[in-house]
């Protein structure tokens, strides 16, 4: 369960870098790959749910943090 776990943790993690590198401080974001903006109705839609997908995915990784500690302090 504890291998689970982990593999779990290290693929949330890797969604988390590229989750985070997608995002744009001028908002570009998603939208500057091209032909990926065509996808959503808007830009605004695709930061949204870029958003919500980054959001759950660190709630995943968090979650496997905090089972994974609880598992070493046992």
């Amino acid at each position: 369960m504890q291998t689970f776990i982990w593999i779990v943790q290290i693929i949330a993690a890797i969604l988390l870098i590229a989750l985070v590198l997608m995002h744009s401080p001028k908002g570009d974001g998603i939208a500057s790959f091209g032909g990926t903006s065509q996808l959503f109705s808007s830009q605004k839609n695709a930061e949204k749910g870029l958003n919500k997908l980054t959001m759950y995915v660190s709630i995943v990784f968090i979650i496997c943090s905090f089972i994974l500690a609880y598992n070493v302090l046992k």
